[in-house]
């Protein structure tokens, strides 16, 4: 037996054939017709449209002390020669890119894979930046950018001035 059920589909409502059994109970809707409203859905489209555009940037912490600044950055799986950090005018630039491209041939096929990785993160450094001792390290998924204060920014212990 057949009735007709009204549902929704790109916004208007639709009138689809529901089947039903011997008992009076509804069945599912085809599987194909779930898959074919989930595309036509906002959100099959919006998921194919923004599939691998997106970029992730790592994440970033930003320590200061009285002396200098430490900028940590979550970059794990990479090497220290991935890295490439520069100072132009003010603006700390740290980017990396990384290419792999793996190919594994055996008895009746051939396997290729590859991957693409980069990303770039810049900050404005303040004018109390001692820009010519800037300096990094890599270690355990961490890149650490050292960022020394000039003597003139340092904080300076305070002392007791005596009236004469």
């Amino acid at each position: 037996m057949s009735s007709l059920a009204t549902i929704q589909k790109n916004g208007n409502e639709v009138s689809t054939p529901r089947h039903t059994t011997s008992r009076n109970a509804t069945s599912l809707p085809r599987l194909s017709s779930w898959v074919e409203d989930l595309f036509e859905s906002g959100m099959g489209t919006g998921f194919l449209s923004n599939f691998n555009t997106g970029m992730t940037l790592p994440a970033v912490n930003i320590k200061e002390n009285a002396e200098e600044f430490f900028s940590e950055i979550a970059v794990p799986g990479m090497k220290k020669s991935d890295f490439n950090i520069d100072v132009d005018n003010k603006i700390l630039s740290v980017s990396s890119e990384r290419k792999e491209d793996n190919t594994t041939e055996g008895d009746n096929y051939t396997r290729r894979e590859f991957g693409y990785a980069s990303f770039k993160r810049t900050f404005t450094l303040p004018d109390t930046i001692e820009s010519d001792h800037i300096s990094a390290k890599y270690e355990e998924g961490i890149l650490t950018v050292h960022l020394p204060k000039k003597e003139e920014a340092k904080e300076k212990p305070a002392k007791r001035i005596s009236v004469s």
